[in-house]
């Protein structure tokens, strides 16, 4: 059950927002293994003024910054995964891998509340965190 935020710094028409959502949801899937139904991802566009860079960046106003709050116990197998089905997939977007950055935090299952606010480690998630 990550919950994704993916931040940009230009506008796209509202189909190239949705692939950029559906973009990292797969990714997600792909490495995470999480039901393909289990969609938590949001897409926040930045003034480019408001949202700085790596000065270096061929494109800044491509620059993407994904952040994917989820449960901790995925190895560091499945989360190099994650990153590398991410920057694939912004990648076929023509956003370019170098203008990715992920930042990934964990959370033990207790501190989430879900499903009418029960502890996460209390219900039956329907998938495994440990990947």
């Amino acid at each position: 059950m990550p919950s994704s935020l993916i931040e940009v710094r230009r506008q796209y028409s509202q189909s190239d927002e949705v692939a950029i959502i559906d973009a990292v949801h797969g990714a997600l899937v792909a490495a995470f293994q999480i039901p393909i139904g289990d969609k938590h991802v949001r897409l926040l566009v930045h003034e480019p003024h408001r949202f700085s860079h790596a000065p270096h960046l061929a494109h800044p106003e491509r620059y993407t910054l994904v952040t994917i709050d989820c449960f901790a116990g995925r190895s560091a197998d499945a989360k190099r995964a994650l990153y590398r089905e991410v920057v694939d997939r912004l990648g076929a977007l023509d956003i370019p891998a170098d203008h990715v950055t992920i930042l990934l935090r964990e959370s033990a299952l207790e501190n989430w509340g879900v499903r009418g606010g029960q502890a996460a480690c209390d219900v039956n998630l329907g998938f495994d965190v440990n990947v």
